[in-house]
């Protein structure tokens, strides 16, 4: 019997980039699922579970924020917002939406195709850690699990941020700098996105409820980088 092959949801109101996506990642060897509209999407999520979904961010009734908001309510799938060129904005309402990343019209065929790689590879990186539990405080990541909580309380992160807090925890009590974490966390194709690690920075730390300027858990310092503090118990 054939492997299934990994499946990706693309949403996009333009006919030609919708036909234009669906073809790079049909040669990327993904099975790829289309809808013209936001609700149209978010059916065919429900329905088909795909492994990743590509959004365009504006599309008329159901724009791609709300899809991704909607999406996040119930799963924590990868998401690819596809933003207009040189939106910040955009970028970042995505990104507070819940996406994982972003890809900029116009863009390579090679540099979505990356995008995607990147973030299936995050997800599935869930299954690719060791057993022990880490503590610090009311925190708790059980890797084993893949599950984190907070006093008691299951936390709903994405795989990004889970990533991201994992790979904190293990540095815990040591600067690590952007780069590094971009690298280790995102891959090498992500150096120098200081905007995507700052604004996933500040998500964690909010389902985590650790002020920035008294911080429990993630330190910051200017031209430095991050630090999640050591635990009190460690020597």
């Amino acid at each position: 019997m054939p492997a299934r092959k990994t499946s990706i949801l693309v949403a996009d109101d333009d006919p030609y980039i919708l036909r234009l996506v669906e073809s790079i990642m049909e040669v990327e060897g993904y099975h790829v699922l289309t809808a013209a509209d936001g609700e149209t999407a978010l059916k065919l999520f429900i329905e088909e579970s795909p492994d990743a979904v590509l959004l365009d961010v504006r599309m008329p009734g159901m724009d791609g924020f709300a899809v991704c908001r909607r999406i996040r309510e119930f799963s924590q799938t990868p998401i690819v917002m596809i933003t207009a060129k040189d939106s910040d904005n955009e970028k970042v309402e995505g990104l507070d939406a819940g996406a994982d990343d972003y890809v900029t019209k116009p863009f390579s065929s090679k540099e979505l195709a990356a995008r995607v790689r990147a973030v299936l590879r995050r997800s599935r990186q869930w299954e690719d850690r060791p057993d022990p539990v880490f503590r610090s405080g009311d925190l708790e990541v059980d890797f084993a699990r893949h599950t984190v909580s907070l006093a008691g309380n299951a936390l709903d992160l994405s795989a990004t941020e889970y990533n991201l807090l994992s790979y904190l925890a293990g540095n815990a009590g040591r600067w690590v700098s952007p780069d590094q974490i971009l690298s280790s966390v995102w891959g090498d194709e992500y150096v120098g996105e200081h905007h995507l690690l700052r604004v996933n920075v500040t998500r964690l730390r909010q389902k985590l409820h650790d002020d920035p300027r008294e911080p429990k858990y993630i330190a910051t310092k200017i031209n430095v980088g991050y630090m999640f503090l050591k635990p009190p118990s460690h020597p």
